[in-house]
């Protein structure tokens, strides 16, 4: 009970910035480069991590942080294992959420959206970017499945080692991008005694409405 009550008196208070209506790019996409741009100037320590919510089947949500590897007017890209928990998820159901927080500026954007496969070859430029640790992990790893313990992955990197020695390593076939087409943001700035400020944008037709939310 003593670690719960440490845990309710935990507070800070919010007070770097406001946001205003008129500070904000009529396009959520440009806002978010903004917002980015300035969070990358600031140092903000894995500026990219974001975390991605789905929801299984029988209608449990799920999430996990992970990394946004790209975006533009199309939508958020990262890279995943097809057959992870996430990817099964997400094709029943493409319906997702994404959240990014920037604790050193007080702020955290949510967008809600649809999740795609993107096409193969932008998943293969992608891959053989990557350090060829990580392009061999993508090979050892059956994401999210039950395995007795660690030196199965062990044993199973030094094989994949061995084979792919002195050749390109190919893309694996369960391995991939998604791109989440937004449907809404939320841009949220910290303020004082928890008047934050909240702006929603909402996808309408061609257009982008914009709401002030009350915090």
């Amino acid at each position: 009970m003593e670690r719960s009550d440490e845990i309710a008196a935990l507070r800070e208070e919010y007070c770097l910035h406001g946001l205003r209506r008129a500070d904000l790019d009529p396009d959520p996409f440009k806002q978010f480069g903004i917002w980015f741009t300035a969070a990358v100037e600031v140092g903000v320590y894995d500026v990219n991590a974001m975390t991605l919510a789905t929801v299984s089947p029988d209608g449990q949500p799920t999430g996990r942080v992970l990394l946004l590897k790209g975006y533009d007017h199309s939508g958020f890209v990262f890279y995943t294992n097809y057959q992870s928990e996430k990817g099964h998820h997400l094709d029943k159901n493409p319906r997702c959420g994404l959240v990014i927080l920037w604790k050193e500026l007080e702020r955290q954007i949510r967008i809600d959206g649809i999740a795609d496969k993107i096409p193969r070859e932008e998943s293969v430029r992608y891959f053989h970017s990557r350090p060829i640790g990580s392009q061999l992990g993508a090979w050892v790893s059956h994401q999210s499945e039950v395995i007795d313990a660690r030196r199965v992955l062990d044993a199973r990197l030094a094989e994949l080692s061995e084979r792919f020695a002195g050749h390109e390593i190919p893309l694996p076939p369960h391995w991939g991008g998604y791109r989440v087409r937004p449907e809404r943001f939320e841009f949220w700035q910290g303020r004082p005694n928890r008047l934050h400020d909240r702006f929603r944008y909402t996808r309408e037709n061609d257009w982008w409405r914009l709401d002030r939310l009350a915090p």
